[in-house]
């Protein structure tokens, strides 16, 4: 069921990842390190993706090898929105694909999560779709646009700042192809002629009441690949293995690229899903577990009853 393990998501965005608690990014390096070790020894054939970084930066990817962590992925993932919070226009996306492939010569970048918003207007973000295919697809092996439902406002947005960031913060909950009433927005017609050549990115909370309605648009839009995640806090809820089966077993004819991430309240530095773990092994099993789970060596799963492969 997976094709792609990513080793967190935006560990370099501060929303998402504590700098304060990890300044050098030296414990998240321990933590790819050790992940890509536990993912390769479940499944090599897992290609192993370092986090897809935002803001797209160089020089945070020079310190990743210098600690170590690139030679335990396969890939470099970038995450970009220059029409919503990048500081750099739509139109410098190949200027700064090739700014990773000058420090990463010897791996392949993906753009693993792009997208314009309908914050402004829903108009900004056909334009935005459209450019951002003609300016990535043939360019980089894999894109996904984010995403393919606006975000809930009741929900919230993973970040740690929320209301304190001003219209950023709004923005969150517009990105998506189809608005929160399940009505499609303009874009959603010109993302259809892209869908075969980019993937979606499309994350599902515990227990996400719009999962099949997902897995049917997504199948009559002609998506191959979807990325979205495995949350390591979510293991901890009471059933979270049964939502896990039910969630992978939807998504199981799209080619998916899992993301392990979030960290549960009591194994944190502090008690926030943002924060680094005080073990980063613990996060390490929990990557092999899933890993094993969904998506075991092919000698294994040939063994395995067709029952227990569902």
């Amino acid at each position: 069921m997976i094709e792609a393990a990513m080793i967190w998501n935006e560990p370099n965005n501060k929303s998402h990842w504590n700098p304060a608690l990890d300044p050098d990014w030296a414990i998240y390096a321990d933590t790819v390190i050790r992940a890509g070790k536990a993912i390769g020894a479940i499944n090599p054939d897992v290609t192993r993706v370092l986090g897809g970084m935002s803001p797209i930066d160089p020089h945070w990817v020079e310190r990743m090898r210098r600690h170590g962590a690139l030679d335990h992925v396969d890939v470099v993932a970038v995450h970009g929105f220059p029409l919503d919070w990048n500081l750099w226009p739509i139109h410098a996306w190949p200027e700064q694909i090739a700014a990773i492939e000058a420090v990463v010569p010897d791996k392949p970048v993906w753009a693993t999560e792009v997208g314009v918003g309908s914050f402004g207007a829903e108009e900004i973000q056909v334009f935005g779709l459209n450019r951002t295919a003609e300016l990535l697809l043939g360019r980089v092996p894999n894109v996904y646009w984010y995403s393919l439902f606006d975000l809930p406002q009741e929900w919230g947005a993973e970040t740690r700042h929320r209301e304190a960031e001003g219209s950023s913060y709004y923005r969150h909950f517009y990105m998506g192809l189809i608005r929160e009433d399940g009505t499609p927005k303009p874009a959603l017609e010109d993302y259809a002629r892209h869908a075969d050549r980019m993937g979606l990115m499309q994350w599902f909370h515990f227990h996400d009441p719009r999962l099949d309605d997902a897995v049917r648009i997504m199948k009559e839009l002609g998506v191959r690949k979807l990325r979205t995640g495995l949350s390591w806090a979510d293991r901890f809820r009471p059933g979270a293995l049964d939502w896990f089966d039910r969630q992978m077993e939807a998504l199981a004819d799209f080619d998916v690229m899992v993301t392990y991430c979030f960290t549960p309240e009591h194994l944190g530095v502090e008690a926030h899903h943002t924060s680094c773990a005080r073990d980063p092994q613990a996060f390490a099993d929990f990557c092999a577990e899933m890993t094993e789970r969904y998506a075991p060596a092919r000698a294994l799963r040939a063994a395995m009853p067709r029952a227990a492969r569902a």
